[in-house]
């Protein structure tokens, strides 16, 4: 069935608040560079607006050939009598593509901005150590394959949408604002990514005990948040009006609903961090913001004001576990925690829109089925690609690079130039 076209208002409207969406991606950029080390920051930004912008290339060329859209030419396979849509059939390079305010466009242009954020996710979980070059190739792959398949299945007519309809699961997976394309793809790939590339140097002690690494800068990290909630608002209200049939007279609760799962995630992080450690923690509470707002993703348009803040306050809990278990007890390097904050908030928020009311009998099963998908098929793919990356491009710099920082050894020049960013503490763990 193709997607119902928009009203000339409401197109406009939805063209509005994607133009607003990048302000999600450079509010991630910024709290990447903050919770990163200074020596690295300028090596943070520059690598987010790159990886941007090959995201873009490559989806332009070959992703939305893969991912489509609803109604337009697909391939399937008959399964018990019933067809199961698995990948699109499009031209490359967006040919035959009415590029005007229509709703096939409309979805073009969210898509370009929305797979330059799964690609920025990363950026936090490899800070200090990954390559730029490595970064913008593993980039390539995710906008050329990776994040096309998934969104096909859930945003373009695919098998999970499909769901409802052929197996009386609810309405299929559900995702309005893109909590398993977006966010938990991006944060599984970072998951892959710390993987692949090991802990920072001096991160973890012969024993195994993790060694604190501050982050740099708190107040990149909490300017990045306002700049993200900006941004989330506008990619959850267009996204709930392109790929979950929600009319624009919802737009409001759904910037109540982002807003207050934001707010209600901080407030239970500041309160863990400071009956944890004596006051609140500046980065950890900035970490449930943003977890917050990707918990939100999927179900904004649906929730009751009262059911989001339950789901932001279960997200600031979980997303300040996850942090911990992973460093603590899995030796997880991942400076920015976009593995909780992403993969964990986002799966979060998939199961959150079951709860909702306006949804059908069996819409947990076929949630649930989103997220075995990522967790047992996509975490796989995104690890093996990466892996096969590094293999033919090694993806992590040399023991140098990381004791000068990324800023000096990959771009000739620090971000902040008139200080010394290298303390004796930590020149005396190289010797």
């Amino acid at each position: 069935m193709p997607t119902p076209s928009l009203p000339p208002s409401e197109a406009v409207l939805c063209f509005v608040l994607i133009l607003l969406v990048p302000f999600a991606g450079a509010g991630l950029a910024l709290v990447n560079s903050g919770l990163g080390r200074c020596r690295s920051a300028a090596h943070v930004m520059l690598a987010s607006l790159c990886v941007v912008g090959v995201s873009a290339l490559v989806y332009v060329a070959v992703g939305f050939s893969w991912q489509g859209a609803i109604g337009r030419p697909a391939h399937s396979a008959l399964i018990g009598a019933k067809p199961w849509n698995w990948i699109a059939a499009q031209p490359f390079f967006l040919r035959g593509m009415s590029l005007d305010v229509s709703t096939d466009s409309l979805v073009v242009l969210l898509q370009i901005f929305s797979v330059g954020l799964a690609a920025i996710i990363p950026l936090s979980a490899g800070s200090d150590r990954w390559r730029l070059g490595a970064a913008c190739a593993s980039s390539g792959v995710l906008a050329g394959w990776t994040y096309p398949l998934f969104a096909h299945w859930v945003w373009g007519g695919g098998w999970l949408s499909q769901l409802g309809a052929n197996s009386g699961l609810g309405r299929g997976l559900v995702d309005g604002g893109g909590a398993s394309t977006i966010q938990v793809v991006g944060g599984l790939t970072a998951l892959a990514i710390t993987w692949i590339l090991g802990p920072r140097h001096g991160k973890f002690s012969s024993d195994g005990v993790p060694a604190a690494i501050p982050g740099h800068n708190a107040i990149l990290v909490l300017a990045g948040c306002f700049a993200a909630w900006i941004g989330w608002i506008a990619l959850n209200s267009a996204g709930a009006v392109l790929f979950a049939a929600v009319t624009t007279q919802k737009l409001v609760l759904i910037a109540i609903n982002t807003t207050l799962s934001a707010v209600a995630s901080a407030l239970t992080a500041a309160l863990i961090t400071r009956v944890k450690f004596g006051r609140p923690d500046a980065s950890l509470t900035a970490n449930g913001w943003i977890g917050g707002l990707v918990a939100s993703s999927a179900a904004a348009a649906f929730l009751k004001p009262a059911a989001a803040i339950l789901v932001g306050g279960i997200a600031g809990a979980l997303i300040l576990g996850a942090i911990d278990l992973m460093e603590a007890r899995l030796a997880i390097d991942d400076p920015g925690g976009a593995v909780a904050v992403h993969a964990v908030g986002g799966i979060l928020g998939l199961l959150a829109v079951s709860v909702s009311e306006a949804q059908q009998s069996g819409q947990f099963l076929a949630q649930l089925a989103g997220v075995s998908t990522l967790v047992g098929f996509v975490l796989p793919l995104t690890y093996g690609l990466n892996w096969l990356l590094d293999r033919f491009y090694p993806q992590r710099v040399n023991a140098e690079g990381e004791r000068q920082g990324m800023d000096l050894y990959e771009l000739g020049a620090g971000a902040y130039p008139e200080f010394v960013v290298h303390s004796e503490e930590f020149s005396q763990r190289w010797n």
